[in-house]
């Protein structure tokens, strides 16, 4: 057995992996992914099943009842000179255990896992970083958690943060070395309910995540870009999603797009990709300037990869074809530049992208997200390898 010594963003890692679970007999597609902690069995957990809806503030909070949750934020802006510039802001909870299971009232103890990930992308460039903490109150200080309201979500000084009693306007904030943003985002929309009245069904024999989104959110404030500072405005979505078993075992990752149309309509899609192409589930939705949506009919939306890209190791889909029929649109999405690559223990592609096309209003920028794509000639990972260490 393997013998290390621990720096402490690895010891968090090692923690998060306990808390999550290691795959135990056949998990599925999912065995090799670097995802294979999201389809963990959730006996013990609440569960994401349609019924009542989201309600706010509350739901603005963490749900410890649940395994995993996220706050995350996408920002596409520009400098005055109007080069494209993005920022992502996630807070990730994990529960080390469900709620019947928890015997410690030590805070030292919080059998909350709290992961962070930051990264800023400029028109030939992307920087990603992350950090690790436990929550619970420490010497009256909680190093990271959530509150609904005022709402906040924090892990040490990176924080997003309502500016007042009202959910908007809010602040969001991250900064590593010499590199940062600060951000304030402002709109008039309430929180958007997505799914089923915010149940939003990721397989199609069940399953899925509550989640509602901000996805008319106005952002202004300054990059900091190796110690130089850069003003910004542009556009921000705001996600938020909990559940306790996000992927099934026969699913390897997703593809997810949230796009900001010239129109200012906004645009929702993603396929969560099955070990057969033929189990793929998706999704979309199309947001009026209004706030009113219109649910797309999964059979007719058409998701083709026109080019791949060597990223990391693998091979990346990073442009696209998406054809909407059903609306009389057909988008070509493709990313701004390749090398959006988030590398964090839990890696995936996160990164700005651009939208033209056919048809009324099919122009635009927005994110991408791609996760699950593991290396062709896959090595011992961190995660796997941690794994073997005798500690």
């Amino acid at each position: 057995m393997k013998r290390c010594t621990l720096v402490p963003a690895t010891f968090f890692l090692v923690l998060l992996m306990a808390a999550c679970g290691r795959p135990t007999g056949d998990t599925g597609a999912v065995r090799d992914s670097d995802l294979a902690v999201l389809a963990q069995a959730a006996a013990g957990y609440a569960e994401a099943r349609p019924g009542p809806g989201p309600e706010f503030p509350r739901d603005h909070g963490p749900h410890r009842d649940y395994h995993i949750e996220w706050w995350y934020l996408t920002a596409n802006l520009e400098d005055a000179e109007g080069r494209d510039y993005g920022t992502q802001w996630t807070l990730f909870r994990v529960a080390t255990a469900p709620p019947d299971h928890r015997d410690s009232d030590n805070d030292w103890q919080d059998g909350q896992l709290y992961m962070a990930h930051a990264a800023i992308s400029w028109p030939d460039g992307h920087r990603s970083f992350q950090r690790y903490a436990r929550g619970g109150d420490h010497s009256g200080v909680a190093q990271a958690g959530a509150r609904a309201e005022p709402f906040a979500a924090w892990l040490d000084d990176w924080t997003i943060a309502s500016s007042g009693a009202a959910w908007l306007p809010m602040q969001v904030q991250a900064r590593q070395d010499a590199w940062g943003f600060s951000l304030r985002l402002e709109g008039e929309h309430p929180p958007l309910l997505q799914g089923e009245g915010g149940f939003s069904r990721k397989h199609r024999a069940g399953g899925g995540s509550w989640y509602y989104s901000q996805p008319f959110l106005a952002a202004a404030g300054e990059l900091l870009l190796d110690g130089e500072a850069v003003p910004v405005s542009g556009q921000a979505w705001l996600d938020r999603e909990w559940s306790s078993q996000f992927l099934q075992n026969d699913q390897v990752g997703w593809d997810w797009f949230a796009l900001h149309l010239d129109s200012d309509e906004k645009l929702m899609l993603f396929r969560m990709r099955g070990s057969d192409p033929q189990g793929n589930f998706q999704h979309g939705v199309l947001i009026k300037p209004d706030g009113q949506r219109r649910l797309l009919d999964p059979a007719r939306i058409e998701f083709v990869v026109l080019a791949t890209e060597h990223v990391a190791g693998r091979s990346l889909p990073l442009r696209w074809r998406i054809g909407l029929p059903e609306i009389d649109r057909s988008l070509e999405v493709e990313a701004l530049h390749p090398q959006q690559w988030m590398e964090v223990d839990f890696p995936y592609w996160e990164g700005i992208v651009t939208v033209r096309g056919t048809g009324p209003d099919s122009t635009g920028r927005g994110y991408l997200e791609l996760t699950g794509y593991s290396p062709a000639a896959r090595p011992d990972t961190t995660l796997r390898s941690l794994l073997e260490f005798e500690f």
